[in-house]
């Protein structure tokens, strides 16, 4: 069983700064973190590959300063790491990020699975996985809860949906994105920070996918963000105290001078 983790370093979300003329997160200079999402899609790649044999390989794209968040998977365990780094990658959306991320899924075959956390703190689009199949043309199980069973070339999980859980059924390889509900992350060890300390991290530039430059980065990308602005400050509204009867009717007061100002 061989599976690819992909992750993303993300900025500190109190730290996160916007460049004006680009649109785009400034990283330079802001504190990093491993996406707390791909920390549950790591351990059930490290779950699976323990139950089961194989290996787990840490896959991210980003500037060089990314490697430190696949040290840190490889202290909690991954046995390879690669960075995709390389200045045509710099400001894709999520579909150039999926496509880029599948190219290398592509060097590294064969491969079982993938799995993503469900989203990124600093997007919170959720669309890179989902991206990641549909470039390899691999089912997709997003929204994972509970893997329940990997054999036979199939993968049985609980996906969780508004109002109720979904049991289904892949064939493999395919693409899984992890809820936190999904287990609980490991600590790093001993041995794995001594490898970690000591790990060369493997590094693939466009040249080595085999992409053209207009399909990465912000070429090819086709959406753009136009514009981002801060939301203006709300007045601080109002406070009333009461037993329940009365704050009812104030409640109904106000819902109703509401309506007739409408």
């Amino acid at each position: 069983m061989r599976i690819v983790v992909a992750m993303k370093q993300v900025p500190d979300t109190a730290e996160v700064r916007i460049d004006p003329v680009r649109n785009t997160l400034v990283r330079d200079g802001v504190p990093s973190i491993m996406n707390p999402f791909d920390v549950y899609a790591l351990e059930e790649g490290l779950r699976w590959r323990d139950e089961l044999g194989g290996e787990v390989i840490a896959l991210t794209m980003g500037p060089p300063q990314a490697e430190a968040i696949l040290k840190e998977a490889v202290s909690m365990g991954a046995d390879q790491a690669v960075l995709l780094s390389d200045r045509a990658f710099a400001g894709a959306d999520t579909w150039a990020t999926s496509q880029t991320l599948a190219a290398a899924v592509r060097k590294l075959a064969p491969i079982d699975l993938v799995f993503t956390g469900k989203q990124a703190i600093d997007g919170d689009t959720a669309q890179t996985g989902p991206g990641i199949a549909a470039s390899l043309d691999w089912p997709q199980l997003t929204f994972v809860g509970r893997v329940l069973g990997i054999e036979g070339g199939r993968i049985v999980v609980e996906r969780y949906v508004e109002g109720g859980v979904e049991t289904l059924s892949s064939t493999l390889p395919a693409v899984v994105t992890v809820l936190k509900d999904a287990n609980t992350p490991r600590m790093p060890s001993l041995r794995g920070k001594m490898k970690a300390r000591n790990l060369a991290v493997t590094t693939w530039g466009i040249a080595d996918l085999g992409l053209d430059p207009s399909e990465t980065g912000l070429d090819g990308s086709p959406t753009r963000v136009v514009g981002i602005a801060s939301p203006e400050a709300r007045s601080g509204g109002s406070i009333h105290r009461g037993s329940p009867e009365e704050l009812a009717v104030i409640l109904a007061d106000l819902l109703l001078g509401e309506e007739a100002g409408a």
